[in-house]
């Protein structure tokens, strides 16, 4: 276990110092600069969609499930949609960018407060339950999005596509050190709960029986989870397939269900994803496209995978 840790710590490693110092020339100030907030954008990124979709995946007990599946994810593009929609897309291009990453952090943080609230208002209520109420609101959100992007100006839904797909090119650093305060306080609050997530993933009754407060912690990983993934995806915009990804093959590769050495992996292939596909993005494609393209590409084929596999194990 220690040694498949420390291959991937080496990996990552590696992956960092090669995006840092490849063709840098002679402008070093301002290239490390440069590449140092995109590096540091993927790490809180990755960390925070790689932990969180862990977390998720352990309360569900499904492994083809990510966090976006409640509708945080729609409700970002309805909220970036509505701005455009409403008040025109000068708007949201002047807007503050510290107001703009708040308000839609906050707006996030409510809605999953108010779902979880709606959940666990009576007793015995399944979680599968949320997971259908957030499927129906997050087609709603998506259904609601694609008719107001049908009516705005076709210049003015360039700038609502800007928000479709995560980039790492143009990090705001003020977006960077309060992401990094809020992921980093909500890590080290979720480190009293990490004792209950090896409980969790045997299902809830064995969870119960052994004496865990199953609904007050589920809420408050829950909480965890919407945060993680409402601070990322607010950051650099949504990338809906990489937690599925990378939770599945830290599974795979650790070959544990230890929580303490998954979540560790998870965010170690997660900071190699992100790395790897922008390296590819910069030096390979020509930034032609950006590394959440490349990422849900994969991801959809590996979802794909673990449908099938899934289905001929049943």
């Amino acid at each position: 276990m220690k040694t498949k840790l420390m291959i991937l710590a080496g990996i990552t490693i590696a992956l960092i110092l090669f995006f840092l110092f490849i063709d840098i020339g002679g402008y070093w100030g301002y290239v490390l600069q440069s590449r140092g907030k995109k590096l540091f954008a993927m790490v809180l990124t990755g960390s925070a969609i790689g932990v969180s979709t862990l977390i998720f995946q352990t309360i569900t007990n499904n492994k083809i499930l990510t966090p976006s599946i409640i509708g945080l994810d729609s409700l970002y593009m309805l909220i970036q949609t509505f701005v455009v929609f409403v008040f025109g897309a000068n708007t949201l291009t002047m807007m503050n960018s510290n107001l703009h990453f708040l308000i839609s952090v906050g707006l996030m943080i409510v809605f999953a407060g108010l779902l979880y609230k709606f959940l666990f208002k009576r007793e015995g209520q399944n979680i599968y339950f949320l997971l259908l109420v957030g499927i129906i609101l997050g087609t709603l959100f998506q259904s609601v999005s694609s008719f107001m992007e049908m009516l705005i100006d076709p210049n003015e839904f360039l700038v609502v596509q800007d928000s479709m797909f995560a980039s790492f090119n143009n990090v705001n650093t003020n977006l960077l050190l309060i992401s990094c305060i809020a992921i980093v306080g909500v890590g080290l609050y979720a480190l009293r709960f990490i004792k209950y997530l090896d409980v969790l993933s045997l299902g809830k009754d064995q969870a119960i029986n052994l004496g865990v407060p199953y609904n007050a912690v589920v809420k408050r990983l829950l909480i965890i989870v919407a945060i993680l993934i409402s601070v990322s995806t607010a950051l650099v915009g949504p990338i809906t397939f990489l937690g599925l990804l990378v939770v599945n093959i830290t599974y795979q590769f650790l070959g544990t269900y230890q929580h303490k050495p998954l979540i560790l992996g998870s965010m170690l292939i997660s900071v190699i994803a992100l790395v790897g596909g922008q390296l590819i993005v910069e030096h390979v494609l020509s930034f032609s496209t950006t590394v959440s393209v490349i990422i849900n590409l994969l991801g959809g084929i590996y979802f794909i995978y673990l449908l099938l596999k899934e289905n001929k194990s049943w």
